[in-house]
């Protein structure tokens, strides 16, 4: 059967795609390729957050063709994801030894295209068309992707889609409106998991929190003159499901009604024989009183917040169509710190979005000196198609972004060094994943805060709650030993 190699880039929305994907080639026959340079097939799985991340796609996907065709001929290459769903058939045109290019809402379309491709009956297909209960087509997941054993860890998909609109981000052009699954089906597919060896579960949207809601979609408007400016859709989503369901997937009704994300919450934790819950990208509109007390009492789900600030200056944030302030922002940072103290909380930063002064990027700094994330990751402002702030004046020249880049990286990486230098010399748990990437000899594990650990290990700790003594850090991680050994 042909063999299969598929590269990701972005975020971890991608990365279960990539898994879902390679899961349902697997169950087709096909086998998994260790690199490009020997597979049968070869599908890059995109990200157009940045326009960096669509031209590294672009130069891989034209080396590896045009090395492909010298020593494979018959060679298969595919884009998937966001870059194909915003490019569609520009890409077969750009680069037309291309033979697949498939959308979004389109993965569980893989294997039969490919099919197709190989026995010769198409040359190209390009499919980047809506379809109706995308969300919920593929549940496949990868469990054997080491060589010593099966995951513990694993992503679920709980929704596709973003309504928020933000002036600066692509993502609602190529992952569409919200769609949200049903609870009973995600607990099943999380149930099926535990079953199968998961201990910690992921659960995974454009924006998480928005989970189930029906809300319109609303478009920005510039603070000037109220023209709109982008092109959010009209009308309702009307689509989305997180309706009520009887026992066992939900608990009793409380007096006070949750929100369909605090019940999907309640219902996975319910899961016998599950360990831990994650869930990201949340939305800080999403973090009502509700979600805010289930890290006080759902013990399962960790002590681990990311959230996506953006930007210090409410003036910014206004122009980036957030929807919330500063003020609001670190409201909810001490509410999270009182509910679950030791909580982890990292964020996303953009900088350089058009306009941004000097005070505006001192607000930010002065921010994250405020909240002291334990990370965050910081990006670079880039010009994407057909969104808003691409056409708003005052664009920051790019040496101007590179040195504020520059100067907010070493403000966050030198609070990141003090939050996990205090770490040294306490006694942490952690759930072990299995070998470190980079060094096979050591295993890795997660604390609930989501600090991750390397410790002198072996296979019998895969998947243990490890309780570790830490000894010494490194960049952004930190280094123990076992302090129960022999389990």
């Amino acid at each position: 059967m042909p063999s299969v190699y598929i590269k990701t880039y972005g975020c971890q929305m991608n990365e279960r795609d990539s898994e879902a994907v390679a899961a349902q080639l697997v169950a087709k026959g096909y086998t998994l390729a260790a690199s490009e340079h020997v597979a049968d097939v070869v599908l890059l799985n995109t990200c157009s957050v940045r326009d960096n991340a669509e031209q590294t796609a672009l130069n891989k996907m034209s080396s590896v063709i045009g090395l492909g065709r010298k020593e494979r001929p018959g060679q298969i290459f595919g884009f998937m994801g966001c870059m194909a769903q915003s490019r569609g058939k520009e890409l077969v045109d750009r680069l037309p030894d291309l033979d697949l290019v498939l959308g979004t809402q389109k993965f569980h379309r893989a294997a039969e295209y490919l099919d197709e491709l190989l026995a010769g009956r198409r040359k190209h297909i390009v499919d980047t068309a809506a379809e109706t209960g995308s969300e919920g087509t593929i549940r496949e997941h990868l469990l054997n992707g080491s060589a010593k054993g099966k995951s513990v860890t694993a992503f679920v998909s709980i929704m596709q889609g973003c309504n928020q609109y933000c002036t600066f981000c692509i993502v609602p052009y190529t992952r569409g409106e919200e769609r949200s699954r049903s609870i009973e089906d995600i607990v099943t597919e999380c149930r099926k998991l535990v079953a199968q060896g998961v201990r910690e579960i992921t659960l995974l949207g454009q924006i998480v929190t928005s989970y189930g809601r029906r809300r319109p979609l609303t478009p920005f408007l510039s603070p000037s003159d109220g023209e709109r400016v982008s092109k959010p859709g009209e009308g309702f989503v009307q689509n989305l499901v997180a309706p009520p369901l009887p026992s066992p997937f939900l608990p009793p009704r409380k007096e006070k009604e949750e929100s369909p994300f605090v019940q999907l919450l309640e219902a996975v934790h319910a899961i016998d024989g599950l360990e831990r819950i994650r869930f990201t990208s949340p939305h800080p509109k999403g973090y009502g009183d509700d979600l805010v007390e289930a890290y006080a009492r759902l013990p399962k789900l960790v002590a681990s917040a990311h959230l996506p600030v953006q930007s210090g200056s409410d003036r910014v944030l206004k122009l980036m169509h957030r929807g919330y302030t500063r003020a609001r922002f670190l409201q909810i940072i001490h509410k999270l710190r009182a509910a679950r103290p030791g909580m982890g909380i990292t964020s996303d930063i953009v900088v350089g979005f058009p306009g941004e002064t000097e005070a505006d990027f001192e607000e930010t700094l002065s921010l994250c000196r405020e909240v002291e994330f334990d990370n965050a990751y910081l990006f670079k402002y880039s010009q994407r198609k057909d969104t808003p702030a691409a056409a708003m004046p005052d664009q920051i020249p790019e040496e101007l972004i590179e040195g504020r880049h520059a100067r907010l990286l070493e403000t966050v990486n030198a609070i990141g060094k003090r939050k996990y230098d205090a770490f040294i010399g306490q006694l942490v748990r952690i759930l072990v994943e299995g070998p470190s990437k980079k060094n096979s000899a050591r295993f890795t594990g997660r604390t609930p805060c989501n600090k991750i650990v390397l410790f002198d290990g072996s296979e019998r700790h895969r998947g243990q709650l490890l309780d570790v003594k830490i000894t010494r850090t490194g960049s952004f991680t930190l280094y123990g030993d076992p302090a129960i050994v022999g389990l």
